[in-house]
């Protein structure tokens, strides 16, 4: 699988798990092992996952997607990111003795997936709330959504070194070959 991190967001790598949006599409949350690949990739700690997880990080990644995208966005929408923002609290901290002195220990989340989602929703509702735009990439074969945050909220590619330069060698041959 070609995992993609582009987005300049966690939010937004998710959303990005559904290539191909400008056709049919294609689905890379594919099974509960790939949806524990990409949250290691993307530095959660997965657990099990199950099938259940995989269609609930479906939704939450279309959820996000729609409420970034959309002028007014379904309360659907809004809803399901905020319940799964709310969803897994983290844990509180403990106090501990070692050699005698106190320290601070965090436990490990109860359940790490839905600790994962949190973090994804808790970034989107960032994005959503914040100054940056969310884009689509300008190129024709990509679609992937990616955070603009450039001082004049202009950048057109997911990637330079993918989409951008890409288009700039179209560009550059077709110049070249109409010169001809």
């Amino acid at each position: 699988m070609e995992w993609v991190f582009d987005g300049g967001r966690s939010c937004l790598d998710l959303v990005n798990t559904r290539r191909s949006r400008h056709t049919e599409g294609v689905e890379l949350l594919t099974g509960p092992d790939a949806l524990a690949e990409w949250l290691g990739l993307a530095g959660f700690t997965a657990g099990a996952v199950t099938a259940g997880n995989v269609l609930a990080a479906k939704a939450l990644r279309e959820a996000i997607d729609r409420v970034l995208l959309a002028e007014v966005p379904a309360e659907m929408d809004v809803d399901l990111v905020n319940n799964a923002a709310a969803a897994a609290p983290a844990p509180p901290p403990r106090l501990a003795f070692v050699d005698g002195r106190a320290r601070r220990e965090v436990p490990p989340p109860k359940d790490p997936v839905a600790t994962a989602f949190a973090a994804l929703a808790a970034d989107a509702i960032d994005l959503a709330t914040g100054d940056a735009a969310v884009r689509v990439c300008a190129a024709d074969d990509c679609g992937l959504r990616f955070s603009d945050a450039s001082p004049r909220r202009n950048r057109q590619w997911c990637s330079m070194s993918r989409c951008g330069n890409r288009a700039k060698a179209r560009a550059h041959y077709a110049r070249v070959t109409k010169g001809s």
